[in-house]
């Protein structure tokens, strides 16, 4: 489980982070860091490499996405109790790229169900929302955390914290304590994650702005002394 607020890193599928070497190359400069400056970094990497960065780090590893299947017959489906074999803390739930919430508003019944069965098996949940109201929504189900992520911002490169202060407090507001809140969509530097911080964000997800950094491990130093400093 996943206590201290944590800097989360999302490999996505970029291609700089794809192949077998290099992804574990950012997870033990991630871990590194994580050392470092005693800080909680974890890791989303694509989900064929779960079970090897699991082996080759010892910080936290979530899958970017968990299905509301059983496990079992159920080809080409990822159930949380599955993930949980090969050692991973956590998941990522409804992000902006892969989206259980239908524009119809359907998908909240098998957030709720994954998000009980995460708790049943001491799996850490962290469920994507675009907007205060789906954090409302999303929140009555109590995951650890409630990432939010406008769209418009994921992979800009324009931070939330700086473009949209506002929706961070109004989804906090929102949350009402049932979930710890996190910041994500734009985050490149240290004075975004500052900011985000100093918004009551208890946490970061991060993506493209370390993946495609020069330096991952550079990066990762940077934004994690944001968040302790803060």
């Amino acid at each position: 489980m996943i206590r201290r607020p944590p800097l989360i890193i999302n490999f996505k599928n970029y291609i700089e982070a794809a192949s077998a070497d290099r992804t574990v190359g950012l997870a033990t400069a991630a871990q590194q860091v994580a050392r470092q400056l005693d800080v909680e970094i974890v890791l989303a990497p694509p989900q064929p490499s779960l079970a090897l960065v699991c082996k080759s780090v010892g910080i936290p590893v979530v899958c970017q996405h968990v299905d509301d299947a059983d496990a079992g017959a159920t080809t080409g489906f990822f159930a949380p109790e599955i993930a949980k074999l090969y050692g991973v803390a956590g998941s990522l739930v409804n992000h902006s790229e892969h989206r259980i919430i239908t524009e119809k508003g359907e998908g909240m019944q098998a957030i709720q169900s994954i998000v009980e069965r995460m708790r049943r098996v001491q799996m850490t949940s962290i469920v994507c929302a675009r907007t205060p109201d789906e954090v409302s929504a999303i929140a009555q189900f109590r995951p650890d955390f409630i990432a939010i992520e406008p769209p418009e911002l994921i992979g800009s490169g324009r931070a939330v914290s700086k473009e949209n202060p506002k929706i961070i407090t109004d989804s906090i507001e929102a949350a009402g304590g049932r979930s710890k809140v996190i910041c994500g969509a734009g985050i490149t530097d240290a004075s975004d994650v500052s900011k985000a911080m100093e918004l009551g964000s208890q946490g970061i997800l991060a993506a493209s702005g370390i993946v495609k950094a020069r330096s991952w491990a550079e990066k990762i130093a940077e934004l994690a002394r944001s968040m302790k400093h803060r």
